[in-house]
């Protein structure tokens, strides 16, 4: 039998480890970044053209490297980060694979621009597909330059399946916020298109939060400090009104890299119990310090999955240290039995100065004088109120006199007529609708029974109004009198350029003020001003973490977000004629039965399944 097994070429190896390591534009920039963290840089400068698909770049004012390391570093395993195995187990930097840079030039022109201090020259490398092009001594400043252009420009499978600029460049930012929030020592920029994003200069760790997502957000954090033999929690939670019901906001940092765990982020979760609403998240922006021994990070590609060896331990300390800042900075209830609340200072009258009590005496109230007197001071006697009869007191009422006061009682209750529900002439039954637990809404079926869930019923109802008016762009929208300002991130103010059209097609109104701020100008009929900023959330949430691509999906992600946010919620009391208008909307659209998320809207109780409960 011949031999059948060879050995990969170089360049197909490399194309193989792409896979992996590069998934889109965003991958590439997360690579980068971590190897000018790792080379020493204090300014970091990104530079990208239409989400990074065209131009990558990144300036460094790191160490540089030689002549021999520039050249290689392209080749696979090889790193400047560990030297054995051991190593690994000890781990102090951002990369230590060695597959990055090799990875990138295989599926994309790279060119390397890099100097060490004290060098007259540095070096310019130039390859594509992993095919060194030229590599000569050139002027550069200190540190490393390197651009990434025309990713996957030779598999161009993996380039159709990238996403719309928008949603790349989401990806983009957040892998940029990863890295900028894990070293706030550094100073950091990011360009687009020509347009400065992102500047934040060298500071704390809540000045850089601040300066990543604006000024709104320093009212929300909430220190959390705690510094144990395991492990060292430093950082800040958000208050919890300020929870989402997205996962946005969430960033867990172990020895200043970004980790995703949902082990840590339940303890957190548990923290907020009783404190947050059902379906909404804490934000939380926390750094722990652990020994590396401890940790096991080479368990992904990615670098983002983190194995501890005493979890349970750090589960607890975590929970604890969360609870013990919103209890200490009076976020969460506290139980004091020695604190008479009746005694604290009104808040309006806190700043007020504190002033004597003025007392009021009547000199000429005498309880001993006569009827006529006390009557001129302002009282009246309870007995010159008596009526003379009780009679009087049904003056308005024209009741026909039947004798005694018992007949007439009798005669009222008697005026109803009951014997026409169970007459034989009455055939003609008026169905009506009867709301139970303000939840469910009950109509009577010529079969049966049918119980209708109020919130999801309404949902469909909305969706398949919007969705109308997104498709015909047909929308009513209700012009407020003073419009209202809003602000945003970065993030999430691209998010909503991209749907900026489908809002307005459902009634959504707004200009955008600046490059975080919008104005709010109309509303779609029926939703109030006090809940415009919630539904905006929610659907940024909705949006990112569907991240729809065709035009109906779009449409379709748009129409079920403003649905859920609007629709009749659970515990909303329903009049009669609004659960008549409820079941009869309902049985107008073209899908009664299923909700916008594929969930069942109402129920049937044959009538012959309930005798059989009653012959039991």
């Amino acid at each position: 039998m011949a031999d059948i097994i060879e050995l990969l070429p170089d360049h197909v190896a490399n194309q193989i480890a792409a896979g992996e390591v590069v998934q889109r534009p965003a991958s590439v920039v997360k690579e980068l970044l971590e190897n000018s963290i790792d080379a020493g840089a204090t300014y970091i400068k990104l530079v990208i053209k239409d989400a990074g698909k065209t131009l990558v770049q990144v300036i460094d004012d790191g160490m540089g490297m030689s002549v021999t390391d520039a050249r290689l570093c392209f080749e696979r395993h090889a790193t400047s980060k560990i030297r054995s195995a051991d190593d690994l187990f000890g781990i102090h930097t951002k990369g230590f694979r060695g597959e990055a840079l090799a990875s990138i030039g295989a599926i994309a022109h790279v060119e390397l621009q890099t100097k060490t201090d004290g060098k007259e020259l540095g070096t310019t490398i130039i390859m594509e597909g992993s095919e060194v092009k030229s590599q000569e001594a050139s002027v550069v400043p200190k540190g490393t330059a390197i651009s990434v252009k025309h990713l996957f420009f030779n598999i161009p499978a993996r380039r159709n399946f990238l996403k719309s600029d928008t949603v790349e460049l989401r990806h983009v930012i957040d892998e940029f916020h990863r890295v900028a929030l894990a070293h706030p020592n550094v100073a950091f920029s990011m360009w687009h298109n020509g347009t400065e994003m992102f500047s934040t200069p060298s500071s704390n760790f809540r000045q850089r939060i601040v300066n990543l997502f604006g000024f709104k957000m320093n009212e929300k954090l909430v220190p959390v400090n705690e510094a144990t033999e395991l492990v060292d929690i430093d950082g800040f939670v958000l208050k919890p009104e300020f929870s989402k019901k997205g996962k946005n906001d969430q960033y867990f940092f172990v020895n200043d890299r970004f980790i995703k765990s949902p082990y840590l982020h339940h303890a957190v979760k548990s923290a907020f119990e009783g404190l947050i609403k059902d379906g909404y998240q804490p934000g939380y922006f926390l750094k722990f310090k652990v020994d590396p021994k401890s940790i096991d990070i080479n368990i992904h590609p990615t670098k983002t999955e983190i194995k501890f060896d005493d979890e349970h331990s750090l589960y607890a300390l975590i929970r604890a240290a969360v609870k013990h800042s919103l209890g200490q900075y009076n976020v969460a209830p506290v139980l004091d039995f020695d604190r008479d609340s009746q005694l604290d200072t009104p808040y309006n009258y806190k700043d007020k100065p504190v002033t004597w009590p003025t007392v009021e005496v009547d000199r000429n109230f005498n309880p001993f004088q006569e009827e006529t007197k006390y009557r001129s001071s302002g009282f009246t006697n309870f007995k010159s109120k008596q009526k003379e009869s009780w009679e009087s007191l049904y003056v308005d009422l024209e009741l026909e006199p039947k004798g005694d006061a018992e007949s007439a009682v009798i005669g009222i209750e008697q005026d109803f007529k009951h014997s026409k529900i169970f007459g034989e002439d009455d055939t003609e039954v008026q169905i009506k609708t009867y709301q139970i637990f303000t939840k469910y809404v009950i109509t009577a079926l010529k079969s049966g029974m049918l119980i209708i869930d109020q919130n999801r019923a309404h949902q469909r109802i909305l969706y398949e109004e919007y969705l109308k008016q997104l498709t015909t762009k047909a929308s009513v929208s209700q012009q407020l009198l003073f419009p209202l300002t809003l602000e945003f991130t970065r993030k999430e103010f691209s998010v909503l350029d991209t749907i900026k059209e489908d809002l307005a097609h459902a009634g959504l109104l707004y200009s955008s003020v600046s490059d975080s701020k919008i104005e709010v100008t109309g509303v779609p009929i029926g939703v109030p001003e006090s809940e415009v900023l919630t539904i905006i959330e929610d659907l940024i949430s909705d949006v990112t973490q569907e991240i729809p691509d065709t035009n109906f999906g779009t449409h379709d992600m748009v129409s079920k977000s403003l649905s859920k946010s609007l629709a009749i919620k659970t515990g909303q009391s329903l009049s009669a004629l609004e659960q008549e208008d409820l079941v009869n909307r309902l049985f107008a659209c073209k899908e009664p039965s299923l909700s916008p998320f594929n969930k069942p809207i109402f129920i049937t109780m044959a009538l012959g399944d309930i005798e059989k409960q009653f012959k039991l």
